[in-house]
């Protein structure tokens, strides 16, 4: 083991700064109501804070290592595919915000659960909810852990098995000791470190290429199809990328780890605010993380894992120095996106189910910090070590598949429940059982429907159910 000192130093530099985050926010944590403060933060985002923390959630080990990759094996086509999550950000808060932040404080709602009960009033819509958001968790923070695995394995020369430990080590420890608001301030600053380090690292690569009118002719050499629309393989057809608006943008609206930070922030002055920022932060690293990753092709034309292509790309054009410093921004990436989704799984058993079924626990709140704080740990312990188990070559595919139980589950129940007065319990079950068992089906036994992506269909039956089951609960009424 041949451990890179250079770029171990500025990196272990940057984590103490996290942990010295986290220290701050577990200070606060002692002065307010533990399950207000560890899941919302006392609901005191500002308007840049909410906009990087939502970004930074969203832009996770798929934006900075599996989206690249991609990118590196199917050409531009995938720079413009890409760009369909840039209003993301907006149409999440624009969307949810007001009205959720609105029902939140009404019903002192912390968790998206909490939402679901107040305003359908039926425990079975909270359990099913409780149950797809974990299974689809379980399979976005595995990768998450691979992700960082294979970050740290290619830039420190540390074992893959190794590099999960030390970064289960690291996101346990300062998830478990901050929460909520650690998560967020840290989310601020790690926004920061990603958009600066994505600048630097697309620079870097325009450098080494000669520029970008050189860069083109290599690529066009190595592979036509890299400067196509279509992409290598034509594997990017109308169809594929009609999915892609669906999975990637409009269908984020469902995705309950982005959706809670429109419950978190302070002020209707905060959310436009957020809203904003983010749609730029968005653009500037969506645009710079997958463009270097196709030009990476012209610098480091022959990668056996196309998701090694961002830590190998910068130990070659950057000095070893300055790559430790820019590896923080995609490990940024990874831990606040894991963190967020550590905090929500453990929001949802304990806060959901557990208080659920012995709802006078609530007021042992000793009891409830440790089994929530436990919780976080023993997530993680499990998720390093299904990460060390035969990883995928390409993270995408496994990420956007989690999206999509989570969207195909979450997004009309939410929509319908915010915006249309009639919703009712049984239209929201129907939903979530129609969408999840069709989504599960059609990706497990890989229909193919006009190369449409699984949750485009599952979304189309999840709408049809939900009318449908709407009116039944109106007739039960009656």
């Amino acid at each position: 083991m041949n451990l890179n000192i250079q770029i171990l130093i500025p990196l272990v530099l940057y984590l103490f700064f996290v942990f010295g985050v986290a220290w701050h926010a577990y200070q606060k944590r002692k002065t307010g109501g533990f399950l207000n403060e560890y899941y919302v933060g006392s609901r005191s985002m500002g308007g840049f804070v909410l906009a990087m923390t939502t970004v930074a959630t969203y832009v996770s080990a798929s934006s900075f290592i599996g989206g690249p990759g991609a990118a590196y094996k199917f050409g531009l086509g995938w720079v413009l595919l890409s760009m369909i999550q840039v209003p993301a950000i907006w149409l999440t808060l624009g969307t949810l915000g007001k009205k959720f932040a609105m029902l939140a404080r009404q019903t002192g709602s912390i968790t998206i659960n909490d939402l679901l009960f107040a305003r359908y009033q039926n425990k079975v819509v909270v359990w099913l909810a409780c149950v797809s958001l974990l299974l689809a968790f379980f399979g976005m923070m595995v990768v998450q852990f691979i992700g960082a695995g294979r970050l740290l394995e290619t830039t420190l020369g540390l074992p893959y098995e190794w590099s999960i430990g030390v970064f289960a080590l690291v996101i346990g420890l300062y998830t478990f000791i901050g929460g909520f608001r650690a998560v967020v301030l840290t989310d601020t600053v790690q926004g920061l470190v990603m958009l600066i380090g994505t600048m630097l690292l697309l620079g870097a690569t325009l450098v080494a290429t000669g520029g970008m009118e050189n860069a083109m002719t290599t690529l066009h050499a190595i592979d036509p199809r890299l400067l196509t629309p279509t992409g290598v393989d034509d594997k990017l057809s109308a169809t594929f990328m009609l999915s892609f608006w669906v999975l990637v943008c409009f269908g984020l609206i469902g995705l309950p780890h982005t959706a809670v930070r429109a419950m978190a922030y302070k002020d209707s002055r905060s959310l436009h605010r957020g809203i904003l920022v983010g749609t730029v932060v968005m653009t500037v690293l969506v645009l710079g993380m997958h463009l270097a990753g196709v030009l990476a092709r012209a610098v480091v034309p022959e990668l056996d894992v196309p998701d090694k292509v961002i830590p190998t790309l910068m130990m070659t054009v950057l000095p070893p120095f300055v790559a430790g410093i820019f590896l923080a921004a995609p490990m940024a990436a990874i831990m606040s996106s894991i963190d967020s989704m550590l905090i929500q799984s453990s929001s949802t058993l304990i806060k959901d189910l557990y208080l659920s079924i012995k709802p006078d626990a609530i007021h042992n709140e000793a009891k409830i910090k440790r089994y929530s704080t436990t919780l976080t740990l023993g997530f993680t312990v499990i998720l390093a070590v299904v990460a060390m188990l035969n990883p995928p070559d390409m993270l995408i595919w496994l990420n956007l598949l989690s999206f999509g139980g989570l969207e195909a589950t979450f997004l009309w129940v939410l929509v319908f429940g915010l915006y249309y007065k009639k919703a009712n319990a049984t239209g929201a079950i129907w939903s979530m059982v129609a969408g999840l068992t069709s989504y599960v089906i059609i990706a497990y036994f890989k229909i193919a429907l006009w190369d449409l992506h699984a949750v485009v269909p599952a979304l189309v039956i999840g709408l049809v159910a939900f009318l449908v089951g709407n009116k039944v609960g109106e007739i039960k009424k009656v």
